[in-house]
């Protein structure tokens, strides 16, 4: 899927390119897809330079809250509402532990071990399968609620935008708490209805009414400020959230005796390999959405959605974040592009970099998601977790849109 895509991109420009040649007389319309080709080169290695130092100060903290056993407390506090959302999976078997480690390490911004952990949890749920090739309801709801992923802290989305030089980083903090918890909620309550779960059981509503009543009543709070309050509160509460966490992770690590200076440059060398390995994929894609830019399709796509939305009567700053929406369903590394190239077209604190920020924290890839975790133990037949997850991408992208009108529109 991915090597279409990307091929797509480039098989698009050439088109456009010479449609515009041909037709419009543009000659110099090559010239200008082989500059922005070079052009983007440069830019991938440039927001590398910060994304080694950001991944490496983060998994460095981040290994210190797993050797504290942070993420383990977190996997105990969510197991019984695991254990009521999946029926079919018996009480202390090890795909609970599994499954909240997975959200537990989501939720910190784990990425590197939600991974892991959530394939050993798909593999454990298979095992309870009667099926070798269709996906069982506790698979299908645990790969949706993974590929609404629920993140409490976006960093690299708080990284790419202090690359382009945000002066606040963190400004689409709350935005992004907001949409991706609608894309989370959407998600569970569409698998909820496809599977006839009991959300009125006793046990789930002490999860979900606590929850609910917390964020309507913040909410509520947010309902009552200014715009200007709102863009500042999210970027008060981002970089609070962010120190407080750090202290948080060193505090309890020092407590319970962990060698917290150790942990952290093992988890630091961690991010200096990780984002070592993401170069090729970030100079791939962004040349190949350079080149699309520079030919002229993508903007005349745009346009097109543009238009329609004028005979709407919808306003129309959000249309220029919509490419990195299209394609975050099919790849994480294409709609990181788009991302980077709005903020790099359009301005990092502009009205559309800002939905795009908003919409590639909210949800996961989805189709990504699906294969990665389908396809470690053989399910062909994925029944309605295609649909359940397209949704919950869909209730994100419309809650990034919807928040950001409300923050800064």
């Amino acid at each position: 899927m991915l090597n279409g895509l990307w091929l797509g991109f480039f098989i698009v420009a050439a088109v456009s390119a010479l449609a515009q040649w041909l037709i419009g007389g543009n000659a110099g319309i090559f010239a200008a897809m082989v500059e922005s080709i070079f052009a983007m080169a440069k830019l991938s290695v440039e927001v590398m330079v910060l994304l080694f130092g950001t991944l490496t100060l983060w998994l460095g903290f981040l290994r210190i809250a797993e050797k504290a056993g942070i993420v383990e407390w977190l996997a105990k506090a969510l197991g019984p509402l695991f254990l009521r959302l999946m029926p079919e999976v018996p009480p202390g078997h090890p795909a609970i532990g599994l499954i909240t480690l997975n959200f537990a390490a989501n939720g910190l911004g784990l990425d590197n071990a939600a991974t892991p952990i959530g394939l050993k949890a798909m593999k454990a749920l298979q095992e309870l399968n009667p099926s070798d090739t269709i996906a069982s309801n506790a698979q299908i709801l645990f790969l949706v609620l993974n590929a609404s992923s629920l993140t409490l802290l976006p960093v690299t989305i708080f990284m790419y935008r202090a690359q382009q030089g945000a002066p606040d980083p963190t400004l689409v903090f709350l935005p992004i708490l907001l949409a991706t918890s609608c894309s989370t909620l959407v998600g569970l309550l569409s698998v909820a209805f496809m599977q006839r779960l009991r959300l009125w059981d006793p046990v789930v509503l002490a999860y979900l009414i606590p929850g609910a009543l917390a964020l309507g009543a913040f909410m509520a709070l947010l309902a009552t400020l200014s715009a200007t309050a709102l863009a500042s509160l999210s970027s008060i509460l981002g970089n609070l959230t962010l120190f407080g966490l750090i202290m948080l992770f060193l505090v309890i690590g020092a407590l319970r005796k962990v060698k917290v200076y150790e942990a952290f440059i093992e988890g630091a060398k961690e991010g200096f390999d990780v984002a070592k390995n993401l170069l090729p994929y970030l100079v791939a894609m962004l040349c190949a959405v350079g080149v699309l830019r520079a030919s002229g399709a993508l903007d005349f796509g745009l346009d097109g959605i543009r238009h329609l939305v004028e005979w709407a009567g919808w306003d129309t700053r959000f249309v220029d974040a919509l490419p990195t929406a299209m394609v975050k369903p099919f790849s994480g590394s294409a709609a990181r592009a788009m991302l980077i190239e709005t903020m790099k077209t359009s301005g990092v604190d502009s009205f559309p970099a800002l939905v795009a920020a908003t919409i590639q924290g909210s949800t996961e890839t989805t189709f990504y998601v699906l294969a990665v975790y389908f396809g470690a133990v053989g399910i062909q037949r994925a029944r309605h977790a295609v649909g359940c997850a397209l949704l919950a991408e869909l209730a994100g992208v419309l809650g990034a849109i919807g928040v950001c009108y409300w923050f800064f529109g």
